[in-house]
């Protein structure tokens, strides 16, 4: 039976610690922690900003947001501190996994914008400033979440190419194509135009 070496452990090791940070459902403590109610009952059900958003609680969906992107970020940063390249990449990818599909949820859990978002900004910063400010032209002009995070997905990796990042290019190829995944209902209501909109209860 081959050994496992120290490497591979310690890319085992942050994959473990990217998707425990992923995995906290913030939007759920915030719901919790202001009195709220269910996330699960409220709007989409969704545990992300947006849908916290739609409890009118506009400090809840703001902290969520920040601790959301977050945990990404933390995620990056401190493999970052203590490994390689490899495992800044890998616990990214799977705090975002873990945002996405959270064990304590049943593997139910949000959209990952804003874990998408932090991340981004904590492996590139210009590649996620670019991502931000995509997302917040989209959704000034079109009001719709939704759309305005697929634009900021789609345009991720042009960012990254653009702005000399190629070597996250797989990554973000990656998450991109999580994201559209997870945004899949939202796309068939963009296309019959029943999607709501940031803020709509």
């Amino acid at each position: 039976m081959p050994e496992i070496t120290s490497s591979a452990l310690t890319l085992i090791l942050w994959a473990v610690i990217g998707y425990g940070l992923g995995a906290i459902p913030f939007g759920m403590v915030m719901t919790r922690l202001f009195g709220l109610g269910n996330l699960r009952q409220i709007g989409s059900g969704n545990i992300g900003a947006t849908n916290v958003l739609r409890t009118g609680h506009k400090g809840a969906a703001a902290l969520t947001l920040i601790l959301d992107g977050g945990k990404g970020a933390a995620a990056v940063l401190l493999a970052r501190a203590f490994a390689g390249d490899d495992a800044v990449q890998l616990a990214g990818l799977l705090a975002f996994v873990g945002h996405c599909f959270p064990v304590w949820l049943g593997f139910k859990g949000g959209k990952g914008v804003a874990t998408f978002l932090g991340l981004w900004l904590a492996l590139a910063w210009p590649v996620g400033i670019a991502c931000c400010l995509t997302w917040l032209v989209v959704a000034a002009l079109s009001r719709i979440s939704s759309l305005s995070a697929l634009v900021a997905a789609a345009t991720s990796t042009f960012w990254a190419v653009g702005l000399g990042y190629g070597q996250e290019l797989v990554l973000g190829a990656l998450l991109t194509l999580l994201i559209f995944w997870r945004h899949r209902a939202n796309i068939a209501r963009l296309k019959a135009g029943t999607e709501p909109k940031i803020g709509q209860k």
